[in-house]
């Protein structure tokens, strides 16, 4: 009687220690998940981790040191890339506002800042780079051609934006503005897109050269060409949303996936406010941010 009973309890205990040490596996794979992809929530199911993990896609660019940093007015994303061994960096977006958290940052992470670069002229805010110039030796400032803005280095379709061993490639997305450039990773899993692509949203067109048609195709032909696993950060959210991906916006964003006609049609009845800052900040970063401050 003892032995026939002892066979199921056996049974549930190698049943309990093998759910166990599942549960444990799992629980490492979503804090690696929030670790490498902050804001995304994994499933909870723990069948859904290994197929969802996105530190597989970081680990491929190995030795970068990345950080997303937020500012709070306009919504603002800057990224911070550096090479780990090399600990030259590159800064994407600065805010004027931020200026001493960004270089707090680079001078606790001992990086040397080689470049800082803007996606197109914004309207919402005033860059930092003007003024980061004057405190860091030797950085250069860049923004597109087109854009109208004076800096160090001015970005064409191809260019290369150089830091250690890795690399920023230019992909000129217009629309949004006529300088707009988005900044793709020498190994194509990450993707800095500005304005031109928003999460599940896209960059106004209704000011500042704004051209729906010239949009929706720079989107579909420079970004969403890009691989469906490719990290999508832009340079704002409204939303709390961190990053996406090539594949998702491609999928569910719900402007981009209409064809032209009906894009233009949304883009043209936004009615949206003109932004508050936008009659200083353009004259400020035409001037790589230094004007009146």
């Amino acid at each position: 009687m003892c032995s026939v009973m002892k066979r199921p309890v056996q049974q549930a205990l190698a049943a309990t220690l093998r759910l166990r040490a599942y549960t444990e596996s799992w629980r490492y794979a979503a804090t690696e998940i929030r670790r490498f992809s902050p804001g995304v929530n994994p499933s909870l199911n723990p069948l859904w981790a290994p197929s969802r993990s996105y530190c597989s896609r970081m680990s491929r660019t190995g030795g970068l040191l990345f950080r997303q940093l937020f500012e709070t007015e306009s919504s603002t994303y800057t990224y911070l890339l550096a090479d780990q061994e090399t600990k030259d960096a590159v800064l994407i977006d600065p805010v004027l506002e931020t200026i001493e958290r960004d270089l707090k940052l680079i001078n606790e992470l001992g990086l040397n800042l080689k470049v800082a670069v803007n996606t197109h002229c914004h309207a919402d805010h005033i860059t930092s780079t003007g003024l980061m110039k004057k405190r860091i030796v030797g950085l250069k400032s860049a923004i597109s051609k087109f854009s109208g803005a004076s800096a160090d280095i001015h970005l064409l379709e191809g260019d290369k934006i150089t830091f250690g061993k890795h690399h920023l490639t230019v992909r000129e997305t217009p629309g949004h503005t006529d300088g707009c450039v988005s900044l793709v990773l020498g190994d194509q899993s990450m993707v800095f897109t500005g304005d031109a692509l928003l999460i599940r949203g896209c960059g106004r067109t209704d000011f500042q050269q704004g051209c729906p048609k010239k949009l929706y195709e720079s989107v579909h032909r420079k970004i969403f060409s890009l691989p469906e696993h490719c990290l999508v950060y832009p340079a704002h959210d409204y939303l709390g949303q961190t990053m996406s991906t090539v594949g998702e916006e491609r999928k569910f964003n719900p402007r981009l996936t209409k064809n032209l006609d009906e894009f233009t049609q949304i883009m043209n009845n936004l009615n949206l406010p003109k932004p508050k800052k936008i009659d200083i900040s353009v004259p400020a970063n035409l001037v790589c941010g230094v004007h009146q401050v």
